[in-house]
């Protein structure tokens, strides 16, 4: 992840002294303090949430049965065999 050098900084912050002034400085820089805090709250709440569903998904997380065998339905053509009596009996 790139990182911010001096250089590259002193940039930044004379671009947003440009655009914004310095009476604005102070009130955008709590508003972007604000929304990253709102974030990280939003983040770490969600991260909650999912850790809190998986720990209920295990704990109620059935163990395996067997599976039930497969009743064998009647066909078209089994229904005609039967009709006309061509059919095994077992």
């Amino acid at each position: 992840m790139p990182t911010i050098h001096g250089w590259e900084a002193l940039v930044i912050l004379a671009v947003v002294l440009i655009v914004f002034g310095v009476g604005k400085l102070p009130q955008v820089g709590g508003a972007l303090g604000r929304g990253l805090r709102e974030f990280r709250r939003g983040k770490s709440g969600l991260i909650e949430d999912v850790l809190e569903e998986d720990e209920d998904e295990v704990e109620e997380k059935p163990k395996r049965k067997k599976p039930a065998a497969k009743k064998k339905t009647a066909t078209k053509k089994t229904t005609k065999k039967l009709a006309e009596g061509k059919t095994k009996k077992k």
